[in-house]
């Protein structure tokens, strides 16, 4: 794969994909590990109303995509006898995306069984539905993920190859939705350099990567003792990044409470230090509704008064991501037009 490749933030791919799903153009997807390609494909075909077909063609075998050889009723010849995700995509009624996930992992025979559906959208007798969209992903050579290249007849197949590039912005928005907890969201905005530092290796650890860290959110969420919280974080993360967070946890541990914050605006201690004030704007932002955010935004001026106001920005917008009935509201309305609220929005 080359490595030239002009990239793309999550973001510009939900874009991109939001446009050419629709209009029935097949892309190809390139990425590092855990840069979160699959869940991106997966919230496009669910924002275009549009049902999914999953494939692994890394465990495929070339008849998946072509059909198996059947004999004919009268024994001297035969045809090909679509089964499984052909024989589904081919029933397809309504718009539907035929994801090929890993295609470059795959054996050259599988990848070739796959080019006269991606170009001619037919193979033997048989003619996919104007409603079928291919979309494919794969890693990259350079990821050591047993990525040994896609056939050139292959790529040329795709209307457009385009590379997922890491954003933390992007992640962050993924995240609120997703409900990651406040604690890893916080720390990743307090060491950014840590949403994504793959590292290939044959031994059995992971690296940090937006999918590792959605891991560590669900583990997070499970309450697990505090003794094991390293072992878990660890092994989703490796040691180096599950040092960081453990201590940053602690110090978030030690925080004021976001209730007495809540409950006295006017006098809540304001932190000093960088990574305890993201982790207080993250986690403020995290139970903002409608009801309080008039206390939320009280903070946020105290916030921008005593020189911290891209951290009052911070908890603001978020909020307004997490629960956007918040828009409503006088406070956020008072917020939009302040000045505040034009640093915020660029004006």
């Amino acid at each position: 794969m080359a490595t030239d490749s002009v990239t793309v933030r999550p973001g510009q791919l939900s874009e991109l994909l939001s446009r050419l799903i629709p209009a029935r153009e097949p892309v190809l997807i390139t990425g590092a590990p855990g840069s979160g390609k699959t869940e991106i494909v997966h919230q496009a075909a669910v924002f275009t109303r549009t049902d999914m077909i999953l494939s692994h063609p890394v465990v495929s075998d070339p008849t998946d995509a072509k059909g198996l050889p059947w004999l004919d009723k009268g024994g001297d010849s035969a045809t090909f006898l679509p089964f499984g995700d052909l024989a589904r995509a081919l029933k397809a009624n309504r718009p539907t995306v035929w994801f090929l996930d890993d295609l470059g992992q795959a054996p050259p025979a599988v990848q070739a069984s796959f080019m006269q559906l991606i170009l001619a959208r037919r193979v033997n007798d048989h003619i996919l539905p104007d409603c079928v969209t291919f979309v494919a992903a794969t890693n990259r050579r350079s990821d050591r993920a047993g990525v040994s290249g896609i056939l050139e007849p292959v790529k040329s197949r795709f209307a457009t190859i385009v590379e997922l590039s890491v954003n933390l912005a992007d992640w962050c928005n993924w995240a609120f939705t997703a409900k990651v907890p406040a604690e890893v969201i916080a720390f990743l905005r307090f060491r950014e350099e840590l949403l994504h530092k793959f590292e290939a290796t044959s031994d059995l650890t992971n690296s940090p990567s937006p999918r590792t860290w959605a891991a560590v959110g669900r583990l997070l969420n499970l309450r697990i003792p505090e003794e094991l919280e390293f072992a878990a974080f660890a092994g989703a993360v490796g040691q180096g990044a599950a040092v960081e967070f453990v201590a940053f946890l602690k110090m978030f541990r030690q925080l004021p409470s976001i209730d007495s914050i809540l409950l006295n605006p006017h006098q809540a201690v304001i932190p000093e230090e960088p990574s305890a004030l993201f982790a207080v704007s993250t986690a403020l932002a995290s139970r903002a509704n409608d009801n309080n955010f008039d206390r939320v935004y009280e903070y946020c001026k105290r916030l921008e008064n005593t020189g911290k106001a891209e951290f009052a920005i911070l908890t603001l917008l978020d909020s307004h991501r997490r629960t956007p009935s918040v828009a409503n509201t006088t406070s956020f309305i008072q917020f939009a037009s302040s000045d505040l609220g034009k640093l915020a929005y660029g004006e």
